[in-house]
């Protein structure tokens, strides 16, 4: 058995066991990758895949076993390269950030800048998208590290750790009638009120939707959601517009750069969120990961992320 073995059993699962797609991502044959896969078996003694004739639909469950320490085997491996990449060749690499867009825009702008100056031969990438995707990339070894506030910290392998906290605001026009309230009524406005408009937000995927959704269902309103949006910038445009009123993550609204609309607080409305970042657990991280995540939160030192790591996994309960 060779790594070449390994590497093509690993990607035909992440493939969802399209051999065509893990050989197309390998640069290789599907032939190839196919025959690497039997004579893996056959050295084995056991098969990895079940299959529909030539075609695999899963895993046996010796595979399930064998695709765990694969994954091992492979991280150790990632982690020996970026050993000696930390050491050969200590302020160069890539780095890359899977992140929302909110998290793009608004946050790494004030992070980015300083990491650039420090490590100006670290070439940085971000990789968007929703908060499963994201950390399927840190999963998968094809981001270091994620940025979002759903989902890193209920993925299993990822160690999440909190960056900020927030709250929503409202965002309506200069000449809505919300506007006309006092700044006591403002921070008391209830959800029966604001059900009276329309409703521009985000995605069901993004930034604290699903508080949206339970502390309307919770207090037994239905509310008239006629957009969404996966980011802040476009939400304000059709709140700008008055097509409703806008639901965003407090951090995406500037009074000085949005000087077309009024913002209103909604914490109490919809609680507190938590972003964070996440890395996958057990993989080697290079010093210019540490300190970029110590520049998103000064409490996040390398002694603290080390620790976390460290820390083994939660165990996993079986659902009821």
């Amino acid at each position: 058995m060779n790594l070449q073995q390994f590497r093509f059993v690993r990607e035909t699962i992440r493939r969802n066991f399209n051999l065509t797609e893990a050989a197309r991502s390998l640069y290789t044959s599907q032939p190839g990758v196919s025959k690497a896969i039997i004579e893996f078996e056959d050295e084995l003694g056991v098969r990895i895949f079940e299959r529909h004739g030539k075609r695999l639909k899963g895993l046996t469950k010796p595979g399930q076993a064998v695709s765990v320490v694969i994954d091992r085997i492979m991280r150790e491996v990632d982690n020996l390269k970026k050993v000696s990449d930390e050491f050969a060749q200590r302020d160069e690499g890539a780095l890359v950030i899977a992140c929302t867009h909110t998290q793009a825009r608004y946050l790494l702008p004030r992070v980015i800048p300083a990491f650039r100056a420090r490590f100006p031969k670290v070439h940085v990438s971000l990789a968007e998208g929703n908060p499963e995707h994201l950390a399927k990339l840190v999963l998968h070894e094809q981001a270091d590290l994620a940025i979002a506030t759903e989902t890193l910290a209920r993925t299993p392998g990822l160690v999440a750790l909190p960056v900020y906290t927030w709250e929503h605001t409202l965002v309506v026009p200069p000449d809505h009638p919300l506007t006309e309230l006092t700044s006591s009524a403002a921070r008391n406005l209830s959800l029966e009120h604001l059900s009276r408009y329309p409703i521009v937000t985000y995605d069901r995927a993004f930034s604290g939707r699903c508080a949206i959704d339970a502390a309307f269902e919770q207090a037994g309103i239905t509310p008239d959601i006629v957009l969404e949006a996966i980011d802040a910038d476009v939400i304000k445009t059709y709140a700008d517009i008055g097509l409703g009123i806008g639901i965003i993550a407090g951090m995406a609204f500037d009074p000085r750069r949005d000087k077309g609309l009024v913002g209103l607080p909604a914490g109490h409305l919809f609680g507190r969120h938590t972003t964070s970042v996440a890395i996958k657990r057990g993989v080697f991280l290079r010093d210019f990961v540490y300190v970029l995540m110590e520049m998103l939160a000064p409490e996040l030192s390398r002694d603290v992320v080390a620790e976390a790591a460290a820390q083994p996994a939660p165990a996993v309960r079986d659902a009821a």
